[in-house]
């Protein structure tokens, strides 16, 4: 199985207990330092998310991602994700062969619809079509992926008739991931088109998802695409320190933080401090706690989904404790679950790269 990290580079506090955030320019240089010691401490993956509003910083992954391939070797870079419905297929196949020839190799395109909606105003584009949007522009995108001249025509984007789409990438295919979130049509269309899936699994109990992946791997199946084949991401949220109780105490301020504010902008109610702990129990969705704790967790995921791959998101910290957090994750909590991998008779390298 492959661990690694993602970020949305949100604002974060300067330190332990501050009330102001760090600039945007330290944090830019925060998260390609988030990433350099992911790679040192021998994690697999690490994801920048795109985001159009003030509390995030990255608007495109690619250009940050490019910036921490010329820091790492090894590591493998992707979006978490693109906003593909709001971007253009052709632009997004070049910004991420261009980070392939940058990072020898190393790039990958996470490509969702968003949770968020500012970019489709931004970039003009009707909500109304927010289904139609994402599945015709992922249409292009496969086929710009193949090789030789494209000609494809829609109703959303102009035509394209016998046109190269330059640069080509070191990757043949370029590894195209599609993340679900809530909607058992979005695992349905991946599979049956033999995608990688990245499941986001950050609330209530991991179980409830186990039929979001049946769904993804009949519908491979029924489209005659092996589905034992197919990398399975499941993507959460999380926090790691020397006990349970620090990494709770620690990660608590941000988390409700950002709930809050996400639930008043949608409607929701405010979160209380008693569901956090549910979620952070051995069953909920939320991986925080120490070393041990959080190793348990990840197993535990592992033996409702069979994933190949588990990502983290360390939000709403001062990079002091990401950064000890993200030591913790690569020397102690990887070599946990590498142990209970191999317990459970799982062979082969901790490295999967996506073939699809």
């Amino acid at each position: 199985m492959e661990l690694g990290l993602y970020s949305f580079a949100e604002t974060t506090p300067s330190h332990e207990g501050a009330s102001t955030p760090t600039t945007p320019q330290r944090r830019m240089c925060e998260l390609v330092e988030e990433a350099a010691l992911a790679e040192q401490v021998g994690l697999d993956v690490f994801g920048v998310g795109e985001h159009h509003r003030p509390d995030f910083i990255v608007s495109s992954p690619a250009v940050v991602l490019a910036a921490i391939a010329a820091r790492t070797s090894r590591i493998r870079l992707t979006s978490a994700v693109t906003v593909l419905s709001s971007d253009d297929p052709v632009r997004v196949f070049q910004d991420f062969a261009t980070l392939d020839l940058l990072s020898d190799g190393r790039a990958e395109i996470m490509a969702g619809r968003g949770s968020f909606i500012e970019s489709f105003p931004l970039f003009g584009f009707d909500l109304d079509d927010y289904d139609e949007l994402f599945a015709e522009k992922l249409e292009l995108l496969l086929r710009i992926r193949e090789e030789g001249p494209v000609s494809w025509t829609g109703r959303l984007r102009a035509p394209l008739t016998n046109q190269l789409v330059m640069p080509r990438p070191v990757q043949h295919p370029l590894p195209v991931w599609i993340a679900v979130g809530g909607t058992p049509a979005s695992a349905q269309r991946t599979g049956a088109l033999g995608l990688p899936m990245a499941l986001a699994i950050i609330g209530g109990a991991p179980e409830r998802f186990a039929s979001f992946v049946d769904v993804y791997r009949d519908a491979a199946r029924r489209a005659g695409h092996d589905p034992a084949t197919l990398p399975l991401s499941i993507n959460g949220h999380g926090h790691i320190a020397e006990s349970s109780d620090i990494a709770a105490e620690q990660y608590y301020p941000g988390h409700d933080a950002s709930m809050r504010k996400l639930g008043r902008e949608r409607g929701w109610p405010a979160p209380t401090r008693q569901q956090y702990d549910v979620l952070r129990s051995p069953r909920g969705a939320l991986l925080v706690g120490d070393p041990q704790t959080v190793a348990d967790k990840i197993l535990f995921q592992y033996d409702i989904f069979h994933n190949t791959r588990y990502l983290i998101y360390l939000m709403g910290m001062p990079h002091r404790t990401v950064m000890h957090a993200i030591e913790l994750y690569g020397t102690r909590v990887a070599p946990l679950v590498r142990e209970g991998l191999r317990a459970r008779g799982v062979t082969g390298a901790t490295t999967t790269r996506p073939t699809m």
